[in-house]
């Protein structure tokens, strides 16, 4: 799932910040000029209000794995 500002994304529960942003950049870029730039790791996470309530969750179909929110 993404729209023009947040990303969803799947990886392993102990994957660093560093890590997902990585990938996201590589595998799927923002087109904005810092790209992908922040892993929403917290549900009151202020820099998407509601938005953020939806990650992170735990994947259904991979133990071990989460589902993360990135912004641009």
């Amino acid at each position: 799932m993404f729209n023009i500002f947040t990303m969803q994304v799947c990886a392993a529960d102990d994957a660093t910040d560093a890590e997902i942003l990585a990938v996201c950049n590589r595998e799927n870029p923002a087109g904005t000029q810092n790209g992908w730039s922040h892993v929403i790791r917290e549900t009151d996470d202020s820099k998407l209000g509601q938005e953020a309530n939806k990650a992170p969750v735990a994947c259904a179909d991979h133990p071990g794995r989460t589902h993360f929110l990135v912004v641009c």
